[in-house]
């Protein structure tokens, strides 16, 4: 496994873009999903574990297995395999919650948590109810009034997926509130969307083709055009924090890019 990873590495280096310079992150097998927020990182393998990136290694940090583990300002949050259950980490322990299912959720932005739920209805959950959440009590969630599969919240506003693989953008959504602006629909096809807590955009398409959104900025929140990352291989999932883009491939390989 080893030697056939290094091979993979060896194409990447050589299809990669000038812009980014790719490398084998920390070594965890089968990564299906990975997420970055806060300066910290969390991945999920084919098994379903959730890891706790602690300097150059990885940490399990629990028996129960998730679909989808997302970390950032409003803590660390997941998705279970059965049931799509909604569970916080409190204290060293994932805490189960009752209230609405969710099949991915997002805690990159400015305090509150957004997810979308199997039937791909997005909600926001307040970043009160966020912060206060101990474990007790119902979680009050607000719809969204958008269908996604995906959804992805930082600086300048929420990017989503639907179910037909188009992209929508709401420049504000209140964390206090969950109020938000219109969603617009941006062109481009994706499967997936990330957005970083500086406000940086990557989505992933059916293909598995990495694009970022290009000219992003308090005047310009949606950005102006996509501009593709090469890769060596097709990519599974995408994560970015800290000007460290992170990448989890669909032979399951989680590579670290910077520029």
């Amino acid at each position: 496994m080893r030697a056939v990873a290094a091979f993979l590495l060896v194409l990447c280096y050589l299809a990669v873009t000038h812009a980014w310079r790719c490398s084998e992150g920390p070594r965890l097998s089968n990564a299906r999903q990975v997420d970055a927020g806060s300066g910290e990182v969390v991945a999920i393998n084919s098994d379903g574990y959730v890891y706790f990136l602690v300097g150059s290694s990885w940490c399990k940090m629990s028996t129960n297995t998730f679909n989808h583990a997302s970390i950032g300002p409003a803590g660390l949050w997941a998705t279970s395999i059965s049931g799509n259950r909604v569970y916080k980490y409190i204290a060293g322990n994932f805490v189960i919650s009752s209230g609405l299912s969710m099949r991915q959720v997002d805690a990159g932005g400015d305090g509150q948590v957004v997810g979308v739920t199997s039937s791909s209805s997005a909600y926001c959950l307040r970043s009160d109810y966020a912060s206060s959440y101990k474990g007790s009590g119902s979680l009050s969630w607000s719809n969204l009034s958008r269908v996604l599969k995906y959804i992805s919240c930082g600086k300048y506003g929420c990017w989503g997926t639907d179910t037909s693989n188009r992209i929508f953008f709401t420049q504000t959504l209140s964390p206090t509130t969950c109020g938000n602006s219109r969603w617009s629909q941006i062109s481009g096809s994706a499967a997936m969307v990330e957005v970083g807590t500086d406000g940086s955009v990557f989505v992933v398409n059916k293909s598995g083709q990495l694009f970022q959104r290009l000219g992003i900025s308090s005047r310009s929140r949606s950005g102006t055009s996509w501009r593709a990352v090469s890769m060596c291989m097709p990519v599974r999932h995408v994560a970015y924090d800290l000007g460290n883009l992170w990448v989890v491939t669909t032979s399951g390989l989680l590579m670290k890019c910077t520029h």
